[in-house]
C-alpha cells in the first residue's frame, strides 16, 4: 500500500515540478513557428464553430467565416505570445460581439508579468464620446498634462480614430461599447502599448488652458526596477491583521452607508461573485426594515456580474412582481468532446451539458430551470420603498439580469448610461477556459446563450438603457466628485 500511495504522491507532483521548470524558463519574447500558431487558431476555430451558442448571435455565418480566414492568413510569420494574443486573436474574438468571449495570456505570462514596471505610455484617460481628458500622468515632473487636460491626438492618429482602432481589439455584448469606454478610461496605457506598441516619444495634441489647439511632445515612461534586487517587504508594527484585511476585503465588495439626514442607504455592490452576499443581503435588506429607511441606492456601476443565484436573491428581495430570468437559455452541444482535453473544468463541464439540459424541438440543449421558474418577493425583510439602481457600462452579466428584471417597476428608478450587459440577453452561464497546447493562450469559451425575459426586441445589440441618464460630467472629472450619486441624492432631497 505504501508503495502505491508514494507512486501516485510522484504521480501527482510531476505536473507541479513541471509547471516548476517551464515558469523558471519561461521568456515572453520566445517566437512561436507559424506552423504551432495555425494549430492553436484551426484548433480555436474548431471548437467556437461547434461548441459557442452565440457565434452568430450578431455577426452572420459568412462574415465570421471571412474574418476566421482573414486572422489566419495573418500568421505570416513567426509570433510572441503577446503578438499572437493581440494581432490575431484579440481582434477575431471582437468580432462575435460577445463579451463573455475572450482572449487572456498564458499563465506563465500573467506570473512573469505580476509586479513588473514595464515600458508604458504616460497618460492615463478618461474616454468618453468623442472626448479624451487626463486623468492621471506617469511623468509627474510634466507641467502640461495635469488632471482634465484635453487630448485630441496621439502619434497622428485623432482620439476619435484611436476610440475605433482599439474598439476592434476589445468585446462587448452585441454594440454596448459603454464598457470599452471604461475600460479605456481604468487603463489607457495598458491597451495603448498591446494595440499601437510603444513609442521612444510620444507626439501629443492637446487643448491647452486657453482653449488653444496645441502639439508637444512626451517620452515613453520607463522605470527601470526590474534590473534591481527586489527585498522582502517590510512589515509595519501597525499593519493591519488577518481578520481586519478580510474585513477590508469584504468592504470593497460590498458595503453599506447610511444617510440619516436624509433618511437613505446606500449599498455598494461590486460582484455577484463573492462576498458572502447571502448573510449581508439578509442582514442589510433586515437593518432597512428594522429602521424604517425608505430610500436606497444600489451602486452596481462596478458590477461585472457573477453568480445568477445571487443576482436573483438580491432581485427577490427588491421587486414588486413576480419574474422569470429567462426567455430562454441553451448550449448547443451536450458535451465537450473530442475538445475536452484542452477546456477547463473537463468533468464538471461535461456533467452539467448532460444532466441540466434536455432537447427540444429547435435541436438545442435548454437548461430548464431558468426558462421553467418563475420567482417571487420575499416575505420577510423584503423592501418596498424608492430603489435607485446606479448603472454604466461596467454593469455586466448577473448585474445587468437583475436590472432587467426590476426595470419598469414602481418605485424603482434605473439611473446612469447605458450598461455594458446586453439588453436582450449575453452568454454567461458556465464559461470555461479554452488553452491552446501550444502558445497557451487561454479564450473564454461561454457555453449557454441566454435571452432575458422581457427583453428589449428592437435593437437586440444595446445594452440596457436607464430611466433617467446621466452622461459623464468634465466639471465632475476636473473637482473629482461624483456626479451621478450627486443628482440620485438630489432627488431623493426633492421627493422628501
Amino acid at each position: 500500500m505504501k508503495t502505491i500511495t508514494w507512486y501516485y504522491i510522484l504521480l501527482l507532483c510531476l505536473p507541479v515540478y513541471s509547471c516548476v521548470s517551464t515558469q523558471k524558463n519561461y521568456s515572453p519574447y520566445k517566437k512561436y513557428p507559424k506552423e504551432q500558431l495555425q494549430k492553436d487558431y484551426t484548433l480555436l476555430r474548431n471548437i467556437l464553430q461547434t461548441k459557442h451558442p452565440s457565434l452568430y448571435w450578431y455577426t452572420a455565418k459568412d462574415s465570421m467565416d471571412y474574418y476566421f480566414n482573414q486572422y489566419y492568413n495573418a500568421i505570416e510569420d513567426s509570433m510572441t505570445e503577446q503578438q499572437f494574443g493581440w494581432k490575431i486573436l484579440a481582434p477575431l474574438t471582437d468580432k462575435v460581439h460577445c463579451g463573455h468571449t475572450s482572449f487572456g495570456m498564458s499563465k506563465a505570462y500573467n506570473k512573469w508579468i505580476k509586479d513588473r514596471n514595464l515600458p508604458s505610455f504616460p497618460l492615463f484617460m478618461k474616454v468618453w464620446n468623442d472626448t479624451m481628458a487626463v486623468t492621471g500622468n506617469l511623468n509627474n515632473k510634466d507641467s502640461i498634462f495635469k488632471r482634465g487636460t484635453l487630448v485630441t491626438g496621439i502619434n497622428g492618429v485623432s482620439n476619435i480614430q484611436l476610440q475605433q482602432k482599439m474598439f476592434n481589439y476589445m468585446t462587448e455584448d452585441g454594440y454596448a461599447n459603454n464598457v470599452n469606454f471604461l475600460r479605456l478610461s481604468n487603463n489607457f496605457p495598458y491597451y495603448h502599448r498591446n494595440i499601437f506598441g510603444l513609442s521612444k516619444t510620444y507626439t501629443i495634441n492637446y487643448i491647452d488652458r486657453g482653449g488653444a489647439a496645441q502639439t508637444t511632445t512626451l517620452p515613453l515612461f520607463e522605470l527601470k526596477r526590474d534590473t534591481v534586487k527586489r527585498k522582502k517587504p517590510v512589515v509595519r508594527p501597525d499593519a493591519p491583521s488577518k481578520a481586519q484585511r478580510k474585513k477590508m476585503m469584504l468592504q470593497n465588495i460590498r458595503s453599506l452607508a447610511i444617510d440619516t439626514a436624509n433618511n437613505t442607504a446606500v449599498i455598494t455592490l461590486n460582484t455577484f461573485s463573492t462576498g458572502r452576499l447571502r448573510k449581508f443581503f439578509r442582514q442589510t435588506f433586515r437593518y432597512i426594515k428594522q429602521t424604517g429607511i425608505n430610500n436606497v441606492v444600489l451602486d452596481i456601476r462596478s458590477n461585472g456580474g457573477g453568480k445568477i443565484n445571487s443576482s436573483t436573491l438580491l432581485t427577490k428581495y427588491v421587486t414588486r412582481q413576480p419574474f422569470k430570468v429567462a426567455d430562454s437559455a441553451y448550449s448547443i452541444t451536450r458535451n465537450l468532446g473530442p475538445y475536452t482535453k484542452y477546456i477547463k473544468g473537463k468533468i464538471f463541464n461535461n456533467i452539467g451539458l448532460l444532466f441540466l439540459t434536455h432537447k427540444k424541438k429547435d435541436g438545442n440543449f435548454h437548461f430548464g430551470i431558468w426558462e421553467r421558474k418563475t420567482y417571487h418577493a420575499k416575505h420577510k425583510n423584503h423592501y418596498n420603498g424608492d430603489l435607485y439602481v446606479l448603472i454604466n457600462g461596467q454593469t455586466f452579466s448577473a448585474s445587468t439580469l437583475f436590472s432587467n428584471a426590476v426595470k419598469g417597476q414602481k418605485g424603482i428608478y434605473i439611473i446612469g448610461e447605458e450598461a455594458g450587459g446586453g439588453w436582450y440577453g449575453n452568454s454567461g452561464i458556465m464559461i470555461p477556459d479554452i488553452t491552446l497546447p501550444n502558445t497557451h493562450l487561454r479564450v473564454r469559451l461561454p457555453l449557454f446563450r441566454l435571452v432575458q425575459n422581457n427583453h428589449l426586441v428592437q435593437n437586440k445589440g444595446l445594452g440596457l438603457m436607464p430611466d433617467v441618464y446621466i452622461p459623464t460630467s468634465y466639471e465632475a472629472l476636473i473637482k473629482s466628485y461624483d456626479k451621478k450619486m450627486q443628482v440620485v441624492m438630489e432627488m431623493i432631497k426633492a421627493k422628501k
